[in-house]
């Protein structure tokens, strides 16, 4: 079924502040998962946060803690954006959401992964590739091309003053989600925290129980460090 009459629209918050001229915003364009996700999320960020602790970063990489301002979510596209763009980006987003009907249906989470930098990984669990996820995230890609730019600085993402610098991999996969990331290369995940290569190779190594579960909308984040969602923009959620 279509999404019209599931999906209700919440007012943004955390908006990004008035845009300077060439001003330009890392975003995400997100699906936020239910409580089952997160939990098994959370409870992967606790393993990895023991053995990589936060103020112990390694090749640059440090590690964080899933929680108000890191959210669970599964990516379907990153991208730097005009920041004066914003407005007319969310409106040509939700009419791709009120049409899609992904969300009427379950998820399922079949194995960890990590990408590897050096000596580290940022870890994930990866959800299965349905084309109607492919699908959704071409149309939301459709829907916010008009309004991207090539390239952003470490000023297109949300900072903290306990993690003020953006990371160079965390750039580059934002510049380059569109070739290495869309379609068949499309790997759906919830990103859960970064741990050493040699802790993640054990961890993969594990048997995974996958297990199911559901959605609770879609968002608009602004990125931060290792592809987190710092900062909430716009969301549409399901309605209760």
């Amino acid at each position: 079924m279509a999404l019209s009459g599931v999906f209700g629209l919440m007012t943004a918050r955390g908006q990004v502040p008035p845009a300077a001229p060439g001003a330009v915003t890392a975003i995400d364009v997100l699906i936020d998962p239910d409580a089952t996700m997160v939990g098994h999320a959370e409870a992967a960020n606790a393993r990895l946060l023991a053995a990589y602790p936060i103020n112990a970063p390694i090749d640059g990489i440090p590690n964080f803690s899933l929680d108000a301002t890191h959210r669970p979510h599964i990516t379907i596209i990153q991208r730097y954006v005009r920041t004066a763009d914003l407005e007319k980006l969310y409106a040509a987003l939700g009419k791709v959401v009120v049409k899609s009907n992904v969300m009427s249906s379950g998820f399922e989470a079949i194995k960890y992964y990590y990408i590897p930098y050096k000596s580290v990984g940022v870890a994930g669990i990866v959800v299965k590739p349905t084309a109607g996820l492919v699908r959704l995230q071409q149309e939301v890609e459709d829907a916010a091309a008009p309004f991207t730019v090539a390239t952003g600085s470490s000023e297109a993402f949300a900072t903290s003053p306990d993690d003020p610098d953006i990371n160079k991999p965390t750039r580059d996969y934002v510049e380059r989600f569109v070739t290495s990331q869309m379609g068949a290369k499309y790997n759906p995940h919830v990103t859960t925290g970064v741990g050493t290569r040699v802790f993640l190779d054990k961890l993969l190594a594990e048997k995974f129980d996958g297990f199911t579960f559901s959605a609770s909308g879609i968002s608009v984040y602004q990125l931060g460090n290792n592809g987190t969602a710092r900062r909430l923009l716009k969301t549409w959620r399901v309605a209760q």
